[in-house]
């Protein structure tokens, strides 16, 4: 059920009336059932996963709270451990059991050693990548004391499954979203209109740019054979936006949906195009898992290197991205993406440039050259990277590596202006709106009520003009 889609308006809007008429531990019972529903359109076999972690990490964790400090304190090691082997367990099998088996037999057979160890015919769950870092982080939370565990299962369930986020993140953590559920919550009219503005300016990002992007940006990575330099490097310029366009805009329309029933997720994307190095664009770009990995893995790492000085933490950075680079998916394009985005930080890491945090242009209308060099430079860079993230197997990525050399003879660049027009008033109106939450989050605030609506009217008839099939979202793979 995709956001941008006729069964979702009729599914919400039911949600959306009988949610606010109730009080609020119905209205969790509702919300849970409804997250249920929603998963459970697209594949109901895995509702049994999701519903069968959910309880085994609820009690786990309680089970570690009441260990704790007891003469039995060894069975909170015992419970954590076992929730850590459940959570990674699940992701490892239905996610990378066939990558492991496949690649252990090539390496095999590198050596001279016949090999046939079997695949199986796995479908991998939606979102499974997403809610199991989220329990995780849950786990680890519990075990270090950052969070108590919560007793309502109902209030846990709901963390797990939260419908706006499930499929594609953000990962929220316990402390942020447990509180908001086991709270109150009323409706407020500028919560709400604020909401249905971050769910329009999704929508234009997805079916508008992100769509009309890919149509594109298929034809190039698919027949990348037949063309020259400067349209393959036009193609990963146009899918760089295409995926950040797609990613964001379904972020937006999540942020937005929750701001309609009364929560505030984590905000995921914070205009990583205007950034001047790839840290900062890893600070701006999926923000909830990249704060996850610091967190849980970067963080630990980093401390037991730190007796090696900076090359412990260039380890630590490059064992960090190449797992991120593994979270999204089980192929070797996906460990390369992650592992050159580590190494992408090392010229950073010797200079000491890493951990400092550039000052966002406020109100200046435009930025100086150094700043406008470093944007171009680090947007190069992730669209170079993003081509091994595309690219079906690695060997089509080296091919189109190798074709992007081949700038002679210059040839007319086979892409529409009307879509290079887009991209561009794309990137304007993110520009210009980069100082909000989103960029059309305080547009038209000051003007009239009819200019406004005009505004507003403008943009859902650009969605319909351009709207065809609803594609889904990128990251509903992950």
């Amino acid at each position: 059920m995709l956001f941008n889609s006729l069964n979702f308006l009729v599914f919400f809007t039911l949600l959306f009336a009988i949610y606010w008429s109730v009080r609020k531990h119905l209205q969790n019972l509702l919300l849970l059932t409804a997250s249920y529903v929603f998963y459970g359109f697209a594949d109901w076999r895995f509702l049994f996963l999701l519903i069968g972690i959910s309880a085994a990490v609820f009690f786990l964790a309680i089970g570690m709270e009441k260990a704790e400090g007891t003469a039995r304190a060894s069975l909170k090691k015992l419970f954590f451990s076992l929730g850590l082997t459940l959570s990674i367990g699940s992701l490892a099998f239905f996610k990378y059991f066939n990558f492991f088996t496949a690649s252990f037999n090539d390496l095999l057979r590198g050596v001279g050693i016949h090999s046939q160890l079997e695949t199986l015919h796995i479908i991998v769950p939606l979102g499974i990548s997403f809610f199991t870092f989220r329990v995780l982080s849950y786990l680890f939370d519990v075990n270090n004391g950052k969070t108590r565990p919560t007793r309502d299962w109902v209030v846990f369930f709901n963390y797990v499954s939260f419908f706006p986020s499930l499929l594609a993140g953000p990962i929220d953590r316990a402390k942020l979203f447990i509180p908001q559920l086991e709270k109150q919550r009323s409706f407020t009219y500028s919560e709400g209109v604020n909401g249905l503005r971050q769910i329009l300016y999704g929508l234009f990002k997805k079916m508008v740019i992100a769509d009309r992007c890919a149509e594109f940006a298929n034809t190039i990575f698919t027949n990348y054979t037949n063309y020259h330099g400067i349209t393959l490097i036009l193609g990963a310029i146009i899918f760089t936006i295409q995926i950040y366009a797609d990613f964001s805009g379904y972020s937006d329309m999540a942020l937005g949906i929750a701001r309609l029933l009364g929560f505030h997720i984590t905000k995921n994307f914070d205009f990583p195009f205007f950034s001047e190095n790839i840290a900062e664009f890893w600070r701006k770009w999926n923000i909830s898992l990249t704060s996850w990995l610091t967190d849980y893995l970067f963080t630990p790492l980093s401390i037991s290197f730190r007796n090696w000085g900076k090359t412990g933490l260039v380890l630590a950075i490059l064992i960090t991205f190449t797992i991120c680079g593994v979270w999204h998916g089980a192929s070797w394009t996906y460990v390369l993406f992650g592992f050159v985005h580590g190494c992408y930080y090392i010229p950073l890491i010797l200079t000491g440039a890493m951990t400092k945090k550039k000052k966002k242009i406020q109100d200046r209308a435009l930025p100086s050259f150094s700043q406008f060099f470093n944007m171009i430079l680090t947007f190069i860079l992730v669209s170079l990277a993003f081509i091994l993230f595309r690219s079906d197997t690695v060997s089509d990525a080296a091919g189109y590596y190798k074709r992007i050399l081949h700038l002679w003879p210059v040839a007319r660049p086979e892409i529409s202006v009307s879509l290079l027009l887009l991209a561009g008033i794309f990137l304007l109106l993110e520009w210009i709106g980069r100082n909000s939450e989103y960029a059309i989050e305080k547009t038209g605030l000051n003007w009239s009520k009819t200019g406004r609506w005009a505004f507003y009217l403008a943009i859902f008839i650009v969605i319909f003009l351009y709207q065809g099939k609803p594609l889904a979202f990128i990251y509903f793979q992950f």
